[in-house]
């Protein structure tokens, strides 16, 4: 049997080393490091070892060193598993595997704990052990025994511990790294903490009033020392990754070198936009924090990843990690995908809705039709823009792009709150998931969301609807350099390709976007870069967003404070969040190729009010007057008034007329939707022969098409690119087929082709193919 001064020379343990992604930058090692400070048991208070034994091995003192009833449940849940997954060690059994034993779970090695436990047990007594133990076993990657523990967190002796804190030292053995007071799960730590105190009470250790006067304490952990951690958000992640996996054990001594997917130098620019953006942000809105992650959209592998201003800024809470663990309201960074979830039921981004004071809580005596916005009933909803305006009638296209709030209220109603909430979670989100909570208010912040899933859903949308699962490491050796993992790209198709393509084209249409962004919109642009946007800020300034990705980087930024006080003098996404994206992005992006999106095929809808046409055959309606929302394609409502809706929109559209149309008294004289001619509610068809979709074409380009309209064609007007290549007018017996041919001037290696008809109604019909030079 070993004696006591052999307990110190136990097996050599080896240190995990956790690299960038080129295998050069070492970021952190995660070792035993063994600090230890002997102290003798009677040194230590006793409610440190009655905290110890009532949470590791109640039956210490009465048992041979080993549970029957313990292995019995471990051997049968083992067993039920094929492989081990529970110990039932006792203090002694831990005492033998850390001084003398390897991490291995193997069934050899639990035999040889055992007789090692019941060889320790009958050469000492039970205090030598328990002291063996106090002074053996690890609290944290670098403290070994109470003493060093003691002092590492509480910067004291453990002779001065208090109760509350000897439980907290209690709790760590179980799994050091995981409970760690400067990682990402001190609130478990806490809770492990309440129960070894409620243990201690029930055996009659503690009071009744000692327990809760430990519950009741506050406890004040040290401000962890700077000891070589680099991306210490980041490399937090990669642990818990790693223990989850392979163990506590084997992650501690277990010698592992671990790539992981950070490129060092967008880490060192991440950390450096967002410190200084928060610095300025604190100066002049009081927001003290911020955090980004940025995204290779092609693979899924996080490149840089902030999860705060300072992580070791324990006062401003640092440590906590708000772009993997903040559960924040995305504001308005949410719009994107409930106008997806619309284009996919055949809407088009031509589509009008009226931006007009709206009530969306219908049959409300509470909530009167006509808004009074000093109405507060939190019954009610009819919110605002954020520029307090209303533009009236609104394309989808101009409604996203610059994030006009009753239009994107309207959409989601038609998109479904369900359909949108599926089309998120196939994106990547994994919150959301309490829908009779969110209600209509969804698209403008509703739910919380963590900024990585919300980086993950845009990288979809950079990829045409492919969504790449995402990854923080490349590769896993162990201390022999066996390969135990390597980075594979999991990928999945979760939408067709041409809705992303929509998406994709209003938020990178810098034009589009310069009404909501005004003097700032230089921000938002560079030169030769396609890049889209979107933003985000919650109605009272606690959050902000800025959502911009290229096809190769997605990058987020989040803006406003950890305890979730409010920013100050209007501070929204613009001001607070788009400025370090910027300063992100017109670093990242030298590095980055100069790609372009690919372009939306014309969408067609089959009704004029879904192509646009919001004044056809003088009416004036809202779109829910010609739609039936759960079959927008089909034929119009028999009875409109029966969506609980229809009355509320369609009193903002008709008050919008009075005030904005002269000839109003027109409108609206025909009695309702079946005295609605047919050619209003069907569009004329076009179909394009020559050139067809995808097309190459050389300088001169020949059109062939077949029109049929349910009258003469009036006019056909030809674009490219957006512009009128040329027009034709006369009375075109329908059906007609046209031919021109025409040399461009502004060929591009991608390029729009349009054709458009004009009836002997006025109804307007368009069709259109992508061409290459």
């Amino acid at each position: 049997m070993p004696s006591g001064a052999e307990l110190d020379e136990r097996k050599i343990s080896q240190s995990t080393r956790i690299y960038d992604r080129t295998g050069k930058v070492l970021l952190y090692k995660i070792h035993t490091g063994e600090n230890r400070t002997v102290v003798p048991l009677a040194d230590m208070p006793q409610f440190l070892k009655d905290a110890t034994i009532a949470t590791e091995d109640e039956n210490f003192y009465s048992e041979p060193g080993f549970s029957w009833t313990a292995i019995v449940r471990a051997f049968m849940v083992n067993a039920l598993h094929g492989k081990i997954l529970q110990g039932g060690s006792t203090i002694t059994q831990q005492l033998a595997k850390n001084a003398f034993l390897s991490s291995d779970q193997t069934i050899s090695r639990k035999l040889k704990e055992f007789l090692l436990a019941v060889k320790l047990n009958r050469r000492y007594p039970k205090d030598e052990i328990l002291y063996l133990y106090l002074n053996q076993i690890p609290y944290g990657p670098t403290a070994y025994g109470v003493e060093a523990a003691s002092e590492l967190y509480f910067k004291k002796s453990a002779g001065d511990l208090d109760l509350a804190e000897a439980a907290v030292l209690a709790a760590l053995p179980r799994a050091p790294s995981y409970y760690s007071p400067w990682g990402n799960h001190v609130k478990e730590l806490l809770g492990r903490q309440n129960y070894v105190l409620q243990r201690m009470y029930k055996i009659g250790k503690i009071t009744l009033e000692e327990l809760n006067a430990a519950l009741a304490k506050k406890i004040e952990f040290a401000p962890r020392a700077i000891t070589g951690i680099q991306a210490p958000h980041f490399v937090e992640a990669v642990k818990d990754y790693l223990i989850q996996k392979y163990g506590e054990d084997a992650v501690r001594e277990g010698g592992l070198k671990v790539i992981t997917t950070l490129d060092w130098d967008l880490q060192q620019l991440g950390e450096k936009v967002v410190k200084e953006g928060a610095e300025r942000n604190e100066a002049l809105y009081q927001g003290k924090n911020a955090a980004l992650v940025a995204e290779d959209p092609k693979t899924g592998q996080i490149l840089s990843l902030v999860g705060s201003r300072d992580y070791f800024d324990l006062k401003n809470e640092g440590n906590f990690n708000v772009a993997t663990q903040g559960l924040r309201q995305p504001g308005s960074a949410l719009k994107p995908f409930a106008y997806l979830t619309l284009f996919e039921k055949g809407y088009s981004p031509d589509t009008v809705l009226f931006d007009v004071p709206t009530e969306f809580v219908p049959n409300n005596p509470l909530c009167p039709v006509e808004v009074n916005f000093s109405n507060d009933n939190p019954a009610c909803f009819h919110p605002e823009n954020f520029t307090g305006k209303f533009l009236g009638p609104v394309p989808l296209r101009k409604a996203l792009s610059q994030s006009i709030n009753i239009p994107a209220v309207k959409t989601l109603y038609l998109a479904g709150i369900k359909n949108t909430l599926e089309t998120l979670h196939n994106f990547g989100v994994t919150t959301l998931n309490e829908p009779g909570r969110y209600g209509l208010s969804l698209v403008l912040g509703g739910g919380e969301v963590k900024l990585i899933d919300l980086v993950g859903a845009y990288s979809v949308l950079s990829q045409e609807g492919v969504k790449r699962q995402q990854a923080i490491v490349l590769e896993v050796r162990d201390s022999n350099n066996q390969l135990l993992e390597s980075y594979r790209d999991k990928s999945e198709i979760v939408v067709d390709a041409e809705y992303p393509r929509l998406i994709n084209d209003i938020l990178s249409d810098s034009d589009l976007r310069a009404g909501l962004f005004g003097n700032s919109l230089g921000l938002t642009v560079f030169p030769d870069y396609d890049v889209a946007l979107k933003t985000g800020t919650t109605n009272d300034y606690r959050d902000a967003w800025a959502m911009g990705y290229t096809p190769s980087l997605a990058v987020g930024v989040w803006a406003g404070n950890n305890n979730n006080a409010p920013m100050q003098k209007n501070a929204g996404s613009i001001l607070a969040a788009v400025p370090i994206w910027h300063n992100f992005m017109a670093e990242a992006l030298k590095n980055q190729p100069k790609e372009t999106f690919n372009r939306p095929a014309p969408v067609s809808a089959p009704k004029q009010m879904l192509n646009g046409d919001y004044l056809a055959n003088k009416q004036v309606h809202s779109l829910l007057f010609y739609v039936n929302k759960s079959d927008p394609l089909g034929q119009a409502p028999g009875n409109p008034a029966s969506d609980p809706q229809f009355e509320n929109w369609e009193f903002g559209v008709l008050e919008w007329a009075k005030n904005n149309l002269p000839d109003f008294s027109e409108y609206n004289l025909s009695a309702a939707n079946p005295d609605i001619p047919e050619n209003s509610l069907s569009a004329t068809a076009i179909k394009i022969i020559e050139p067809g979709m995808g097309d190459f074409t050389g300088t001169d380009i020949r059109i062939l098409a077949d029109i049929a309209a349910n009258s003469n064609i009036k006019q056909i007007n030809v674009y490219f690119n957006g512009r009128v290549a040329g027009n034709f007018t006369g009375d075109f017996v329908s059906p007609y087929r046209f031919a021109w041919s025409f040399a461009p001037k502004d060929q591009e290696q991608q390029n729009l082709l349009e054709i458009e008809v004009i009836d002997g109604n006025g109804q307007k019909s368009r069709s259109g193919v992508i061409v290459y030079k």
